[in-house]
């Protein structure tokens, strides 16, 4: 998809739902739910100015994790990330189709390129990162009724702990990179630990009976 995104906070979409160059809007996680369909909403979110609005309708994300990495630090302009994953049809934009840009980090460019940042093309709010077969929610964007709807999005772990900015001590798994793809070291539990060594043990002898 080419870009149409302008410098001046207008993305250049007419607002348009029709023609090849809208199609990402009849697919999730862009494409409007209808009023008939069993779309139930417990959440609701927007962008700073408000152009951009969904809702939500599962109650917990599928996981909820602290990105500790470079990239999130500089895109967030915070020390990490809260991201909560979800699948795409649990999110319907209600408002401001016309209103999303796209970077896309590796390439940096902002063509609609997977995966890739999503954020309003007004006041730059992050929306989310939309992945090939999942999105990652920004929980600061949700206007939380209840402190137990909060809580259903506690974090499970910290990712690439190692380059954070400031230490939290919360007793939760710090992983060194990507959760269950790297080390766990200083803060994590002990019964972590130990399990992420029984699991590679477990590993190790599979390769080593097949070998």
């Amino acid at each position: 998809m080419v870009s149409t995104y302008n410098a001046n906070g207008d993305n250049g979409d007419p607002g348009s739902t029709e023609g090849d160059l809208n199609a990402w809007k009849h697919r999730p996680p862009y494409r409007v739910h209808d009023k008939a369909e069993d779309f139930k909403v417990r959440y609701e979110g927007s962008c700073h100015c408000g152009k951009v609005k969904y809702q939500l309708s599962r109650e917990k994300p599928l996981d909820a994790k602290y990105c500790h990495c470079t990239t999130c630090q500089k895109i967030h302009g915070a020390p990490f990330q809260w991201a909560a994953i979800f699948h795409k049809d649990d999110i319907n934009f209600t408002h401001g189709h016309h209103d999303l840009g796209w970077y896309e980090s590796s390439e940096k460019t902002c063509v609609h390129k997977l995966p890739c940042k999503v954020s309003c093309a007004y006041c730059r709010t992050p929306i989310m990162d939309e992945g090939r077969n999942m999105i990652l929610l920004f929980p600061t964007l949700i206007d939380f009724k209840r402190p137990e709807d909060r809580k259903n999005f506690d974090i499970s772990c910290h990712m690439f702990y190692p380059r954070r900015v400031l230490d939290i001590p919360d007793g939760k798994p710090k992983w060194t990179g990507i959760n269950n793809e790297s080390d766990l070291i200083e803060d994590s539990p002990q019964e972590a630990v130990n399990e992420l060594k029984r699991k590679r043990q477990e590993e190790d002898e599979k390769k080593h009976q097949k070998s």
